[in-house]
């Protein structure tokens, strides 16, 4: 396969077809399926040292959403699947599926999530629609109007409930981001709305809310009571990684208030970012989080890596950084040292 897309869909497709085989067949393929998302990514990401060049964005726009489409479809089946498994029509055993919970959950929370992310930000109305319904499904809607209304403008200050403060933990960060972002991002749409002279009703929230509605009536009526108390804990999981990914992505980067009152614009300083070659593909460049901030309509292939003197880099991939960030005691060890390494950079960068 030569087209340029074959390593983004080679890396993000395979799980969706591991989580459909491990919710019929369970055994080593729920193995399997969380090995390919933690130490199988882990090992290439260490084995495969070079940077993935940034694609032409004309040439490979469509071709871009294109395969969009096609991890959003599969992130449907492979939820539904997963509701299967888990009404026991599958006859899974508890161990296997806490293997697919748990490879299903890294999955929806890093490559659906990612791709979701791409598609809030495109221009078609199709294609923006089909990401709000992927962040539908795993109850997390809101995101839609939280990220680009709300994150984007105001990230890296306090005002953007996203952006972790220095010394935050991520057990305290997540609940203050969930609910922040959730009123944030509804009394900004609900402003626009007020602006504009129309209707409440109009609100996305509505669609939001009541979608979140019935995806868990779908999933009762699909997976009964089993099939519900999967799909609730999968989504929760998922969401777990969303804002990990969030926490990492800002930790204790923050714009500078000018003499005037006036925040800094955002640079590539404001986001942290990593170059492995593999979870690069598998997460659709999410790590190459500076140039999504300055450019968030530029589709995912064609996302540039600043170089290490323009933006902080992280010290390891950003699955592996979302991991340590669940261990406050370890996060502020490893990511307090590269966050003085990076303002000792900075500073002698000005002074020279």
């Amino acid at each position: 396969m030569s087209h340029p897309l074959r390593f983004f869909a080679f890396a993000a497709g395979i799980p969706a077809l591991l989580i459909a085989a491990a919710s019929f067949f369970g055994g080593l393929i729920c193995v399997i399926l969380v090995l390919y998302m933690t130490a199988i990514a882990f090992g290439l990401d260490q084995a495969i040292s070079r940077v993935a060049p940034a694609l032409d964005e004309g040439s490979i726009a469509r071709d871009a959403d294109r395969l969009s489409i096609a991890i959003a479809a599969s992130h449907f089946v492979a939820l539904v699947l997963v509701v299967v498994a888990f009404s026991g029509h599958t006859s899974l055993s508890g161990w296997e599926l806490f293997g697919l919970f748990w490879g299903a959950g890294l999955y929806f929370g890093q490559i659906s999530n990612a791709n979701a992310h791409e598609l809030i930000h495109r221009a078609d109305k199709r294609l923006k629609w089909l990401g709000v319904w992927v962040y539908i499904s795993l109850l997390f809607g809101h995101h839609a109007s939280a990220h680009p209304k709300v994150h984007h403008r105001f990230v890296a200050t306090p005002d953007d409930p996203n952006t972790a403060q220095e010394g935050e933990s991520f057990f305290a960060f997540a609940p203050r981001a969930w609910k922040g972002s959730f009123v944030a991002g509804y009394e900004m749409e609900t402003h626009d709305l007020e602006r504009a002279g129309r209707s409440a009703l109009r609100n996305p929230y509505v669609v939001y809310v009541s979608g979140a509605a019935l995806m868990v009536i779908l999933a009762a009526v699909i997976g009964g009571l089993g099939g519900l108390v999967g799909y609730l804990l999968v989504c929760a999981y998922a969401q777990t990684q969303l804002l990990l990914s969030d926490y990492v992505q800002h930790y204790g980067l923050m714009r500078d208030t000018r003499e005037d009152g006036r925040v800094e614009p955002v640079g590539p300083q404001h986001s942290w970012n990593a170059p492995h070659w593999f979870t690069t593909h598998m997460m659709l460049n999410a790590p190459r989080h500076s140039d999504h901030h300055a450019h968030p309509m530029r589709p995912y292939p064609a996302l540039r890596l600043p170089s290490s003197h323009e933006a902080p880099m992280l010290p390891y991939s950003l699955p592996v950084m979302a991991t340590i960030a669940l261990s406050p005691r370890l996060w502020r060890r490893v990511m307090g040292r590269t966050l003085r390494r990076w303002r000792d950079q900075a500073t002698q960068a000005q002074i020279g």
